[in-house]
């Protein structure tokens, strides 16, 4: 079967220093009892699960901040979950989230309890990779639609891509968008091969390509439709 899931792990106060966050999950006789909030989980509006990180052992009683974190794959059952409103992005909404003693059962628990900081790195890699991949999309399809508006619009008796004012910049992103690619797909492989290290490195390298080639692409592209890429046609 298929269950849509949405991911919660940022939060107001700690922002990206997932060792400082606040959410607490506490054991009870049959399961946790969730207490604390997410901000920015995409997709929570119509996710059936959650893939939640929270606190179960307090911070001042670990060796080490990262430690007394723990993993749960719950129902989104008792979660309040409101849309953020942005200025952009719209496609896909992001939400805060509240958990006012929410209860799960404790099958909801991956792995061993304490050991979830571990098993989210081990996870964010293939999501790095989905992200790239995300990216590289954008990238060809703004390629694409610049390359055909180029060859359709004549300017001085002939299509503008003759122009290389106009071409070579089309050329430039075509060359960094595929190597963007290429790069994703050595992640990718990484991933598979379960080399932790490598893929790490590779999921990095690869997110980090591919945004910025379909950043690249998507202004280009833009330029590329002169005052037409300012309407909504």
């Amino acid at each position: 079967g298929q269950q849509n899931m949405c991911f919660g792990v940022t939060e107001p106060n700690s922002g990206l220093d997932t060792s400082s966050l606040e959410t607490r999950a506490e054991r009870t006789n049959s399961g946790y009892t969730i207490n604390g909030r997410k901000i920015w989980t995409t997709g929570a509006q119509r996710a059936d699960k959650i893939l939640l990180i929270a606190r179960t052992t307090p911070k001042d009683k670990v060796a080490k901040p990262y430690m007394g974190l723990s993993l749960f794959y719950a129902d989104m059952k008792g979660i309040d979950a409101k849309p953020i409103p942005k200025m952009g992005r719209k496609a896909v909404e992001c939400n805060m989230l509240y958990f006012d003693n929410v209860q799960i059962p404790k099958e909801a628990l991956i792995g061993e309890e304490g050991q979830g900081f571990k098993y989210l790195l081990q996870g964010l890699n293939p999501e790095r990779v989905l992200f790239a991949v995300e990216a590289i999309g954008l990238g060809f399809c703004a390629l694409e639609r610049a390359a055909q508006y180029a060859k359709e619009r004549v300017v001085f008796g002939r299509p503008i891509g003759q122009f290389q004012s106009l071409a070579h910049p089309l050329a430039d992103i075509a060359i960094h968008t595929r190597a963007a690619r290429a790069l994703t797909r050595l992640a990718a492989y990484a991933a598979d091969c379960s080399d932790v290290d490598a893929a790490a490195t590779a999921a990095a390298t690869a997110r980090l390509s591919a945004t910025r080639a379909a950043v690249d692409a998507t202004y280009r592209a833009h330029q590329s439709f002169g005052a037409l890429g300012f309407t909504v046609e």
